[in-house]
């Protein structure tokens, strides 16, 4: 599956933005997926992971309450809404795709990347 991560720019602090992440293919539904984010110098992080289905999401506490992952088989994309956005949320966000459960937090364990689309949060 090829990914294509869009929607990043530049919002204030308390604003809102929404990611989408395209997918090849006509297996996307056999992936669970997720995103990922690096900020300069740090180590790239979970952010959210959504099952097969859609039904199950599992979130890191820092975006817990603030972010939605939905995804939408039938058009192959899923999509990330970050709201009440902080400085310490600029990252290149990354969407990712694994074959397995999406209960799973490793970077490692996610055959499949998208390019990467930067946000950046002014305080």
């Amino acid at each position: 599956v090829q990914l294509q991560a869009s929607g990043g720019g530049l919002v204030q602090g308390g604003g809102y933005l929404s990611l989408s992440c395209a997918a090849s293919g006509r297996t996307f539904s056999t992936y669970a997926m997720g995103w990922f984010r690096q900020a300069p110098g740090k180590e790239r992080e979970f952010v959210v992971s959504v099952s097969r289905t859609g039904g199950s999401t599992y979130y890191a506490d820092s975006v817990k309450g603030r972010f939605t992952i939905s995804r939408d088989n039938a058009k192959n994309t899923v999509r990330l809404r970050m709201n009440s956005l902080k400085p310490e949320d600029t990252a290149v966000y990354y969407c990712a795709a694994r074959t397995g459960t999406y209960y799973n937090t490793r970077s490692h364990d996610y055959a499949y990347w998208g390019q990467g689309t930067q946000v950046t949060v002014s305080s």
